[in-house]
């Protein structure tokens, strides 16, 4: 750390702060260290580590720390490092013969791959919690350089930075149910690993009624169809009551007809001289 320290302080201090062009890769992954220049006739053009070892030159082989990893490019003099390790961190400078100063210098930094965080049930519960929380944790083995954070969809819970010694660590999240997206992430400056919290390990806020609500519901449900039956009762008391008055209403106008009278003659009798004619009614029928 402290000869890192020193050879910043130089290089800032010479060639300016500026001068320095950090790079980030992951480990794995090729990465070109560019001179932003091309080779004149006769130019001889040299790579050098931060302690100042040769690694690389146009004219000459490639020295065998990175053996076959390390490529030049003929006309510029462009290093690139394929396959990638994380001890291949360090400053890198760029020479060249025609020039007393370094063309370019490099900070470069290789990543390791993040891990998947797992997420688990945490056995050990705060005194304030209740029994029925749902306790988490999400771990990561052998880490360094990077953060772990509990989100809730796209807020940030917690989280807790790992420094550059590599450790396990393992952060605590407590929850009544699961209401939102939750996931653990872990990430550095240029990649992360996700983890979701799904509802094998904690119950939705959403999921099965209670014993009680499902009560209520069907005490709610039965007492509104005793309404919706006495309300059909009292409609049909109406109804009838209805009909019945208009039929009494009905009869009371109905018009009383008589029958045409028919007139009979009465026969002379002995007993009798006066001759008369005697006028009979006939029955009266009602329609």
């Amino acid at each position: 750390m402290f000869i890192f320290i020193f050879l910043c302080w130089s290089l800032s201090g010479v060639f300016g702060v500026d001068a320095v062009k950090s790079v980030s890769v992951t480990e794995g992954e090729s990465v070109t260290l560019n001179t932003d220049t091309e080779i004149q006739t006769g130019e001889l053009i040299m790579w050098r580590t931060g302690h100042n070892s040769l690694i690389a030159k146009i004219k000459g082989n490639i020295f065998e720390r990175f053996r076959d990893r390390l490529t030049l490019n003929e006309k510029t003099g462009s290093l690139t490092i394929t396959n990638t390790r994380t001890t291949d961190s360090g400053l890198y400078r760029v020479i060249s013969t025609r020039s007393k100063m370094p063309l370019n210098t490099f900070n470069l930094t290789v990543y390791a791959r993040l891990p998947v965080p797992v997420i688990s049930h945490s056995s050990k519960q705060s005194s304030s919690s209740s029994s029925s929380n749902c306790s988490l944790l999400c771990s990561v083995l052998n880490e360094s350089d990077a953060t772990l954070s509990w989100y809730a969809g796209m807020s940030v819970l917690s989280s807790i930075s790992l420094s550059d010694l590599r450790v396990n660590l393992s952060l605590p999240l407590e929850i009544e149910c699961l209401d939102d997206a939750y996931s653990c992430v872990l990430n550095n400056t240029i990649s992360n690993q996700t983890t979701h919290l799904n509802t094998e390990l904690c119950r939705s806020c959403s999921g099965p009624v209670s014993e009680s609500l499902i009560v209520l519901i069907s005490s709610s449900s039965v007492a509104g169809s005793l309404m919706i039956v006495a309300a059909a009762v009292g409609i049909f008391c109406i109804c009838k009551k209805h009909r019945k008055t208009d039929r009494e209403v009905q009869t009371r106008d109905r018009e009383i007809t008589y029958a045409d009278p028919t007139f009979y003659k009465r026969h002379k009798t002995r007993q009798s001289a006066v001759e008369s004619d005697a006028v009979v009614y006939g029955g009266v029928m009602r329609r």
